[in-house]
């Protein structure tokens, strides 16, 4: 898509959001000053006819958004989650957002099955329903494996999605270089590395076999977590545009009337969604990255089962041991030792001094403590944490976007089944676990042992990465007190490594 087209494309979001009047419902919720509410209408009120209708029957906001595409609709789910954010009203309309959308014809989606699997749906299908849940992605059909009797869930991705995603990812990137070129300072978040981030977790999700893949490592992983399911694959009915999982009766999230009818305790499992999600995210290093309502059920006794693989995170060791040290910080208001956390990452630039850093963080974290939590406003504290990182030229981290879009999700759902519930305080058990679990002498000791294994398979490789960096050094002729800082890396390496398996050997 070109430049005039992503011009193009722009405007008619604008003008889309004038003609549905979701404009004037967003200035509300951002609390615009009454200069920009006016200038918002004097510039949209000329363009409204070229705005897009949406479907009457849905309110402003969400109408505006389902006329524009899945990546807005997507937008919309989160923030379906936020009723701190965008009101509980606003909150209450995108909620039909996460699983109601209208369904694309059955007759297209029994065509993607004969196309994708081979063979028609009624020869591998028993029983075909009609969708039970419609998403911005895909739709998901009750059937019955007529090879084993099972029921199972067939999910069929709409057609023409991936366009659709391609031209609105094309316009984000857009997006991101206007903001890049027109306002430098925002160069810090990276908008661009953000949108690359965004495609590639679009990409996946487009692919079916995929989300199968991560559907089979997410219930591997969570197999003995009390309280949590996830259900199994079934891989030959499976394919690029289609994932059939075995089907899991239950409540939707959504329904807390329901679930609070049927005799579950709503504060206990409010307190299980946030320790489950950290527990994945630390223990595992892989984490359901969309877990809004839509993607939860509520079995009869209690159980938690995650839904909708398509959006899964990662995070390596070293970054999750500093993400719990920081979470950890706050816990223990350690405002100090969360600031060392990160400068010994890098993630402040050198210059910034750690005495200052430390006193904004903590300007940050003692409102959460000692307050009603109701009274914490999210939206004021993720204002107020990014004035701190501009200040202090933080980069955006791109690693940690989904993990910590993640967690403003999780908090969103467990406040709609318990109001009270504490994010900070619910978290504590689990990450003083993960902590005493990686750090410390038992932990070091592991560490060791696993470099001395990655020794031991490329110790035949050691001499010639060894002699190479000294021919290097040789033929650079340093001086001899910069000799050892000139050694170069490959050397350095070998030598803490060929350290490390000596001091392993000592030990064992």
């Amino acid at each position: 898509m070109g430049v005039l087209a992503n011009l193009w494309r722009l405007a008619r979001t604008g003008a889309t959001f004038q003609r549905t009047g979701a404009m004037d419902e967003v200035l509300e919720a951002l609390e615009a000053p009454p200069a920009l509410r006016a200038a918002a209408r004097i510039l949209g009120w000329p363009l409204a006819p070229l705005g897009l209708a949406g479907d009457p029957a849905l309110p402003p906001l969400p109408r505006a958004l389902t006329a524009l595409g899945p990546a807005y609709v997507k937008f919309g789910q989160t923030l379906s989650t936020r009723p701190d954010v965008v009101g509980a009203r606003l909150a209450a309309e995108l909620s039909v957002l996460q699983d109601r959308l209208a369904p694309f014809p059955e007759a297209e989606a029994r065509a993607e099955i004969a196309r994708e699997l081979g063979a028609p749906a009624d020869e591998l299908f028993a029983e075909f329903g009609p969708a039970v849940a419609a998403a911005s992605i895909a739709q998901v059909h009750p059937a019955v494996d007529r090879a084993t009797g099972r029921k199972v869930a067939v999910k069929v991705l709409r057609p023409g999605v991936e366009r659709a995603f391609r031209k609105d990812v094309d316009a984000f990137f857009f997006i991101a270089e206007v903001i890049e070129l027109m306002l430098p300072a925002s160069r810090r978040l990276r908008p661009r590395a953000v949108c690359r981030h965004f495609a590639q977790v679009v990409a996946t999700e487009l692919d079916l076999r995929l989300e199968a893949s991560a559907a089979a490592e997410f219930r591997a992983n969570s197999r003995d977590d009390p309280g949590f399911a996830v259900p199994e694959v079934v891989w030959n009915l499976s394919a690029r545009r289609v994932l059939t999982l075995e089907w899991v009766d239950g409540l939707p999230m959504s329904d807390v009337p329901a679930i609070a009818a049927a005799g579950v305790d709503l504060r206990d499992l409010s307190r299980r969604v946030i320790q489950t999600f950290l527990r994945h995210a630390l223990r595992d290093g892989f984490f359901h990255g969309d877990m809004h309502q839509g993607n939860l059920k509520v079995a009869p006794d209690g159980t938690l089962i995650a839904l909708d693989f398509g959006i899964m995170g990662r995070i390596d060791p070293y970054t999750r041991r500093v993400y719990a040290e920081i979470l950890y910080g706050f816990l223990q208001q350690d405002y100090r030792r969360v600031a060392e956390v990160h400068f010994e990452a890098g993630y402040v630039p050198e210059g910034q001094d750690l005495e200052t850093f430390a006193q904004a963080l903590r300007s940050i974290g003692e409102p959460i403590f000692g307050q009603d939590a109701s009274r914490i406003s999210m939206a004021r504290l993720l204002s107020h944490l990014f004035e701190v990182t501009e200040r202090f030229g933080m980069q955006t981290r791109t690693e940690l976007i989904l993990l910590q879009r993640t967690m403003v999700v999780v908090e969103g759902v467990a406040r709609t089944l318990d109001p009270q519930v504490n994010m900070w305080r619910t978290a504590q058990p689990v990450v003083e676990e993960f902590m005493h679990a990686n750090l410390g002498p038992a932990a070091a000791l592991r560490d060791l042992r696993r470099t001395a294994t990655v020794l031991a398979r490329f110790g035949p490789r050691l001499p010639d990465v060894v002699e190479r960096a000294l021919r290097r050094a040789a033929v650079a002729g340093p001086e001899p007190d910069d000799a050892p800082a000139r050694l170069g890396p490959a050397l350095a390496g070998a030598l803490a490594g060929a350290a490390a398996a000596a001091a392993v050997a000592l030990l064992l």
